[in-house]
């Protein structure tokens, strides 16, 4: 297995982290690490957190300022896990959705792959205690996303993933601008763009037990705004494409006419 970097974002997940720090160190090897990135948790979780890294070399902790959002609190836990050397980077969610018995299978995959995506809605893929509303959400946000964008992504939203090292320096996350969870839908398009190898991983979500979810309207309204976007842009371009080729052609036969 690589040498692996678990990045865990908080913000007030003390009930949770206890929990997540404890299953993970039990599922991996001594070679993955968890980084705990805490946006100054009112609740002290940051503190419970430099708990744990006092005690167990294998946890980190990294504070930031305030909350930001998602994506740029793993922009920073990548820059972390980046500068020392890390050979894979994973992404999974603090309050228990995840299973960190999991990580094993993710990290298996990028022997053979750039990118390895914890997937709810391929075969095998379920999710546990998700009122309907919920599955239709993920699901028709799933189904626009591949629509707008021409991919053929099951899962593009979902927020558990391991990345090789080396493939997150190819997507250039210094203009990653997205700070909800389309942040997850950023980085598989840049990914699919750069080339890279990504496969689906079936793992089965289960909703939160303790604290609130972090989804609001406002992140779906980012969400929706640049995927369509996105999918605009990319239509543009090959409606550009489209035209410089077939100049191209007219000037070849225009030229073959000459010589004849």
């Amino acid at each position: 297995m690589l040498r692996a970097l678990v990045i865990v974002p908080t913000y007030d997940e003390r009930e949770n982290v206890p929990i997540v720090v404890a299953r993970a160190l039990a599922a991996t090897p001594d070679d993955v690490h968890l980084l705990i990135v805490d946006d100054a948790s009112p609740d002290g979780t940051g503190e419970l957190a430099d708990g744990f890294a006092a005690t167990e070399p294998r946890v980190h902790v990294l504070h930031r300022a305030a909350k930001e959002g998602l994506g740029p609190a793993y922009l920073a836990g990548f820059a972390w896990g980046l500068e020392r050397g890390y050979e894979a980077i994973v992404e999974m969610d603090a309050d228990g959705s995840h299973h960190p018995e999991d990580l094993p299978r993710l990290l298996g995959q990028l022997t053979d792959h750039d990118l390895a995506l914890g997937s709810r809605w391929v075969a095998g893929g379920r999710v546990e205690n998700w009122p309907r509303r919920r599955v239709l959400l993920s699901r028709g946000g799933n189904w626009y996303t591949r629509l707008a964008l021409g991919i053929d992504i099951r899962d593009a939203t979902g927020g558990f993933r391991a990345f090789r090292a080396e493939a997150l320096r190819r997507i250039h996350l210094g203009d990653v601008a997205s700070h909800g969870y389309c942040f997850q839908v950023d980085l598989v398009w840049r990914a699919l763009q750069a080339g890279l190898t990504v496969i689906e991983v079936p793992i089965v979500f289960t909703e939160r037990v303790h604290g609130v979810s972090k989804m609001d309207g406002a992140i779906v309204a980012e969400s929706l705004r640049l995927v369509a976007w996105w999918g605009l842009r990319r239509r543009l371009r090959a409606a550009f494409e489209l035209v410089v080729h077939r100049r191209r052609l007219r000037s070849v036969r225009a030229n073959s006419s000459r010589v004849v």
